[in-house]
């Protein structure tokens, strides 16, 4: 962990103040914008020793940030910059190449339809990215799912919140196998680590006896999930970074001090402390974690990779 911790430390340095930290190198895959506010990456010419990171998923993949307006808008400060400038002081001809997309699913991942992408969608340009570098990627970082779940939490009741999330376990996961499974044949011996998750709706917690029930109740479901992607990952000989318990989901039986929120369980706490969920408007709230958040995540996959 003091590792962990030292190379956060500068690599939140080198993210936050200077961008010779990870300024590419001739022959590097360069990311670029596409008009839907995707990224792709453009097949880079072979360059000696260089090696990538590549950063599959969904608004976490881009290190999403609310602006002081509230909008969502991609920053170079997520847990994927986080990581790879912790991981190039270890390897500093690796380069990072993000393809994560805002509000994808794990269907869409596979199908296309928020993105736009080279080949269809996020999955294929990531497989063609894998094919064309054989041997050459480090590292493919991956969160997905998240937000299949999340269409849950608008559900009325907490039983129809708990049919939803039964609903669509089963398809996450079989969705899940298939990105994972793709992804090795592109690149059999590619080392991959995926994220399970943290629970924005801890903050409901706040708001009463009813508050409570949810968050409880979201808690099962999401430990429940985590269980599940995480043997999904297990069965695909990919690593995970356990986020859920970096967060301290399950913790609902120490209770912390937080300033403007009272006594409230560690879990509420660290929701209310890594994401801007508990954040007053116009930047709260919001589900993506904030600049302290990203380095929990970071730590979590610095830690699956045994840094």
């Amino acid at each position: 962990m003091r590792r962990s911790l030292a190379a956060l430390a500068l690599a939140s340095a080198c993210v936050m103040g200077s961008a010779a930290c990870s300024a590419p190198a001739p022959g590097s895959a360069a990311p670029s914008r596409s008009s839907s506010g995707g990224t792709r990456a453009h097949a880079a010419s072979p360059a000696l020793g260089v090696s990538y990171d590549l950063a599959l998923g969904d608004s976490l993949a881009q290190g999403v940030q609310p602006n002081a307006a509230g909008y969502s808008v991609e920053t170079g400060k997520g847990y994927p910059n986080l990581l790879y400038a912790a991981l190039r002081l270890r390897d500093p001809r690796l380069r990072l190449v993000k393809l994560g997309c805002p509000g994808e699913t794990t269907s869409t991942m596979i199908h296309g339809g928020i993105c736009r992408y080279p080949g269809g969608s996020q999955l294929a340009a990531a497989t063609s990215f894998l094919r064309q570098h054989r041997g050459r990627v480090s590292l493919v970082t991956i969160d997905i799912g998240a937000n299949d779940a999340g269409t849950c939490l608008s559900r009325a009741s907490t039983r129809a919140l708990a049919s939803c999330v039964g609903r669509a376990m089963p398809r996450v996961t079989g969705d899940l196998a298939t990105i994972l499974a793709r992804l090795r044949r592109a690149d059999p011996g590619v080392r991959i680590i995926g994220m399970n998750y943290y629970l924005p709706a801890l903050a409901y917690w706040r708001d009463g006896r009813q508050g409570e029930v949810i968050a409880h109740g979201t808690e099962i479901a999401t430990a429940v999930f985590t269980l599940l992607v995480d043997h999904v990952y297990a069965n695909a000989g990919a690593r995970v970074a356990d986020v859920f318990a970096a967060f301290h989901t399950g913790d609902f039986t120490q209770f912390v001090t937080v300033p403007r929120l009272g006594r409230v369980p560690r879990n509420v706490a660290a929701i209310c402390r890594w994401t801007w969920e508990c954040s007053p408007s116009p930047r709260g709230p919001n589900p993506h974690a904030n600049p302290a958040g990203y380095r929990v995540i970071a730590r979590a996959f610095l830690a699956a990779d045994g840094y």
